[in-house]
């Protein structure tokens, strides 16, 4: 293409119809002055590799997108309740729809309505979350490496971290133990090594620059064979005769007893707390089953001065996170701990259940569809997801595709681009559909998306 055959604003406009986007007119013209300014900045060279038609089409397309809600809802058939690329822990309809009602307009976010006075946010669930984990106070920021941050620059700022070498987890996304050390200020101390630590390892390392000592539980996956790692309890001992703060990250954070929903186990918080540690950090969106942040609990004169941290308010949570929060966690019904959290009724459910949930949408799914994709309702063991209970596989039931007609990648491509899409994904040539993850109310819409290739 040459530069003079870029196309100008006016043809571009007159190409589309404004009344059908949803953006203002000054958005839709920055969009395409914008990509324009570009191409007139390339060379002859790459020009010429450009077709006319192609540009016009492009930003026509690029605008159309913008005028759409990118944030949007999916069916996740990939097995993985808590998928961090679907928005991990799924939050309930009710809770939803009650905090449209309470939260739309002006809030007590920050004001105490019984005395009239300026209140702090956190008072809405800190007290709460205490009361379950049995600790003396409670601080909630945005997410559970916030916390960790926040914690020891708080502590250990200019000081020493010590910490097992066994214990330097990566959990994905680049979070590394090491790094958030390092950028909350403190200078990491590894102590032992990948496979062995003794508590004498812990007890050298301990110096006047000593702010204090981590233990990262590796909720991601597990080392074993020849290893030794140092018990909580024991570490507990060593930082209280020292006078140093012990600092617990439990990572996922596990509210229940996973043995009464016949899942593998995972530490409680509260038993860590009773423990005698000074903190301990843990997500709210994974096994808690709420919103993404992350809370620290633990003694309050050490909550206090997090509290106080002026980096705590650039981690605090808005009025969203902390309701969402608050609901979910008043759902956590210890007896009947599968009931109420909609990631845990997930989670818990048996595959005869799946396997039943499987044979409703086969019966309403055409004979020839069945054949022609050959679709068959097998066994199938998939993750938590989000590093969550991941020693043990969890039984579920799965839909398999193997069609002679269509390739697996263009069936996960039309079932991706419907509206909601239905993300599976590909194994062994093999399309899956899991039923591991499928909300009740979504039985319907996979029986007719699949009636409907």
């Amino acid at each position: 293409m040459e530069r003079r055959e870029i196309p100008s604003v006016n043809s571009i406009l007159e190409k589309l119809d404004i009344n059908q986007i949803n953006l203002p007119r000054e958005i839709i013209l920055f969009i395409i002055k914008n990509k324009l300014s570009h191409l007139r900045r390339l060379d002859k060279k790459d020009l010429d590799s450009i077709f006319k038609k192609d540009i016009t089409n492009e930003i026509i397309n690029q605008i159309k997108l913008s005028s759409e809600n990118s944030l949007s809802k999916v069916i996740n058939g990939t097995g993985i309740v808590l998928h961090t690329g679907l928005g991990r822990a799924p939050i309930s309809k009710d809770i939803l729809f009650n905090l449209a009602e309470d939260l739309s307009g002006y809030t007590n976010l920050e004001f105490d309505v019984k005395n009239g006075n300026r209140s702090e946010r956190l008072t809405h669930v800190s007290n709460l979350i205490s009361s379950i984990v049995e600790s003396e106070s409670s601080i909630v920021v945005n997410n559970n490496a916030a916390a960790v941050m926040l914690a020891i620059n708080t502590l250990a700022h200019k000081k020493e971290i010590i910490i097992s070498r066994g214990q330097l987890i990566e959990i994905g996304g680049s979070f590394r133990i090491p790094d958030v050390i390092n950028q909350s200020g403190a200078f990491l101390k590894e102590v032992g090594t990948t496979n062995r630590t003794h508590l004498i390892d812990y007890s050298k390392a301990i110096n006047k620059h000593t702010g204090a000592i981590m233990y990262a539980h590796t909720s991601n996956y597990k080392i074993e064979g020849f290893t030794k790692e140092v018990e909580i309890k024991d570490l507990v001992k060593l930082s209280k005769k020292n006078n140093i703060p012990l600092i617990v990250d439990l990572g996922s954070g596990a509210l229940l007893d996973f043995k009464k929903l016949n899942l593998p186990t995972e530490p409680l918080v509260k038993d860590i707390i009773n423990l005698g540690v000074s903190l301990v950090t843990f997500s709210s969106d994974k096994l808690i089953g709420g919103p993404q942040s992350g809370i620290i609990s633990g003694e309050k004169n050490i909550i206090d001065k997090l509290h106080q941290n002026p980096i705590y308010r650039s981690l605090r949570c808005d009025k969203f996170i902390i309701s969402i929060l608050e609901r979910t966690l008043r759902l956590h019904d210890f007896d009947n701990p599968n009931l109420k959290i909609e990631s845990l009724k997930l989670l818990s459910a048996s595959r005869k259940l799946l396997k039943k949930k499987g044979d409703e949408i086969l019966n309403k799914i055409k004979k020839e569809k069945i054949k022609e994709l050959n679709i068959k309702l097998e066994d199938s063991l998939v993750e938590a997801g989000s590093g969550s209970l991941p020693i043990k596989s969890i039984e579920s039931a799965c839909f398999k595709f193997k069609s002679s007609k269509y390739k697996s990648t263009e069936i996960a491509r039309y079932f991706r681009n419907l509206n909601p899409p239905i993300i599976g994904y590909i194994k062994k040539n093999y399309f899956h559909i899991d039923l591991k993850a499928i909300l009740d109310d979504q039985l319907d819409y996979i029986s007719s998306s699949i009636n409907s290739i």
